[in-house]
């Protein structure tokens, strides 16, 4: 065991330089611009207080940079956990705000802890289990369920909810309560914000300025914006015409203290502890991955568990909020030039400095302009294209995100990631139960063989070929049993079954006996059953057991060695003629 393993920071700190101090300063710089608004735009979206943002963008970072194996992955609060946070939170607080409180923080210890367990136990690989469309659907419906939950800062009216159709029938209720002034701040901000983020940075890029200067002056757009409308709020008196704003922010750093142990409040939350640690597992090394690509760098799944736990832990331990690697601010940071983790461990110290001296200046912060600064940011993850392009290429697919999709936005999150999950286990076993068998002949000229239906190509008198495109399980061994046995009883003539087995990568029990069955009721027709071309670990699995020795026929090497051995003149014809083309 190297100690690298356990503490990554232990391979990359001995051999720091000033030059990577240097980079890791001017990108941590520009993120903490981008994560100061950003922390108090996702306490709001979180239902806690703006001081509870900045708490989980200072311990969290610091213990990521120790435990973490990505060099630029930028941890913090994210839009889709908070929303998460926010729904889970609701449900068992009854409306009791210190029992909020305290549930946010069980979520983050807990959603740690999970998360430390699982890279203890080396289960990275659990991320594969979240198919790409199940989670393309829960953040496409996340991003509108959480603009339409800003929707009530953006108009100064009272509406809530858990689904799109309560914010839509509460926003309805009170459309007489709308707020001139605020909609008025709300839209011009999110137009800067849209304008900062498109026009502008093209403008700038267009000039002689250097990238990264053009990329800090465009991701200090929300900082402009937060620093203009407070301005506007205060001193220019929108919050005396009832302009909503944050409120008196108390400074200082977070005391590590732990929560009052509640067994029941614990029981409730496990569930979408897990959900919130599997979803944000699966963005962050998403994330990560991609971004260590780019440098030929590597991250370690497992490791990644370890560090977004010890980040998950640290935050609950300051009174922060769940928190996951978040994708802008990390390609902002990986853009900037951050070199390693310490980057992470620059960006805690400006966001402490923010929170030990500049807190009163967002007491007349308007709550508008938080949530239009949360609807430009979520609107990058609504892709509804994407039902198109599942459409075209796989029903399945676009049943499992259609799912997951309509099942958040109608019923709220943890029951739309579970519907989805089931629906892409459900499409999963109904594809693999039905496999797809296809009949071969030899294609002329080679020793290949291919699909009667798709090719031209030459099938034997006496031999019927027999590929299966799907492992053998409970599943399906039923159907392919009965599959194959219906096409030798009506091939009349045909004395042996070969089963190309190249496509199979596994044999249960349950397949194994209807495999057995089959060599049977063959023998009882007269025909006898080989096998060809079966892997090494399928090889493995049948000689720990007796169906070799009861097998009625040979297993060949290749396939064309069957052929060869079993219709020498259909085979040596086949190879003999020229090529056609398929």
């Amino acid at each position: 065991m190297t100690l690298s393993r356990w503490l990554p920071a232990a391979g990359w700190l001995p051999g720091y330089r000033r030059d990577d101090a240097a980079a890791d300063g001017l990108a941590a710089l520009i993120v903490t611009l981008m994560l100061i608004p950003q922390s108090l735009a996702y306490a709001l979206l979180a239902g806690v207080p703006a001081q509870v943002g900045l708490y989980a963008s200072i311990l969290p970072l610091i213990a990521y940079a120790l435990f973490g194996s990505s060099r630029t992955l930028a941890v913090g609060p994210v839009a889709v956990i908070s929303l998460m946070t926010a729904a889970a939170a609701g449900q068992v607080a009854g409306g009791d705000p210190d029992r909020y409180l305290a549930a946010t923080v069980v979520l983050a210890l807990m959603s740690g802890g999970l998360l430390v367990v699982m890279g203890v136990l080396r289960l990275g690989w659990i991320a594969n289990l979240l198919s790409h469309s199940v989670i393309s659907g829960f953040i496409t419906a996340s991003g509108l369920l959480i603009a339409a939950g800003q929707l009530r800062h953006l108009l100064g009216i009272d509406m809530g909810g858990d689904t799109l159709w309560q914010l839509a029938v509460s926003g309805a209720r009170h459309l007489d309560q709308v707020h001139g002034p605020t909609v008025l701040l709300g839209v011009a901000a999110v137009l800067f914000l849209l304008w900062a983020r498109g026009p502008l940075k093209r403008q700038l890029g267009r000039t002689a300025l250097p990238a990264w200067l053009v990329d800090l002056l465009t991701k200090a757009g929300p900082v402009v914006a937060v620093i203009a409308t407070t301005l506007a709020a205060g001193p220019g008196g929108l919050a005396e015409r009832g302009v909503a704003v944050v409120g008196p922010v108390p400074g200082g750093l977070p005391v590590p203290t732990l929560p009052a142990f509640d067994p029941g409040l614990w029981q409730a939350l496990w569930l979408p502890a897990l959900l919130i640690s599997l979803i944000g597992f699966v963005e962050s090394v998403s994330v990560a991955q991609t971004l260590a690509a780019k440098r030929r760098q590597r991250v370690d799944s497992n490791a990644e568990l370890i560090g977004l736990g010890a980040a998950n832990l640290a935050s609950g331990v300051s009174g922060g909020i769940p928190v996951t690697g978040g994708f802008s601010r990390s390609v902002v940071n990986f853009d900037a030039g951050a070199r390693t983790p310490l980057a992470g461990v620059f960006t805690a110290g400006g966001i402490a400095l923010t929170a030990l001296f500049f807190t009163p200046w967002f007491q007349y912060l308007p709550k508008a302009t938080l949530a239009a600064t949360i609807i430009v940011a979520v609107l990058t993850l609504v892709d509804l294209p994407a039902l198109a392009r599942a459409w075209r290429y796989s029903k399945a697919d676009f049943t499992a995100l259609l799912v997951t999709l309509l099942g958040v936005l109608a019923a709220g999150v943890e029951a739309g990631v579970i519907a989805g999950l089931a629906a892409a286990l459900a499409l999963h076993l109904w594809r693999t139960s039905q496999p797809h068998i296809a009949e071969l002949g030899q294609v002329p000229g080679t020793e290949h063989f291919r699909n009667v239906r798709r090719h031209r190509v030459i099938t034997s008198p006496r031999v019927l070929s027999i590929r299966v495109d799907e492992s053998l399980y409970f599943a399906n061994a039923r159907r392919t049993e009965d599959s194959i046995y219906d096409r030798a009883l009506h091939c009349d003539g045909r004395r042996h079954v070969v089963l190309l087995c190249s496509a199979i990568n596994h044999i249960d029990a349950s397949a194994l006996d209807s495999l057995q069955t089959l060599n049977r009721r063959l023998a009882d027709a007269g025909v006898t059953l080989h096998l060809s071309e079966v892997k090494g670990p399928v090889m493995d699995q049948l000689q720990r057991s007796d169906f070799l020795q009861r097998l009625t026929g040979e297993v060949f090497l290749s396939h064309y060695q069957a052929l060869e051995k079993l219709d020498p003149d259909t085979t040596k014809q086949a190879s003999s003629k020229l090529k056609v083309k398929s």
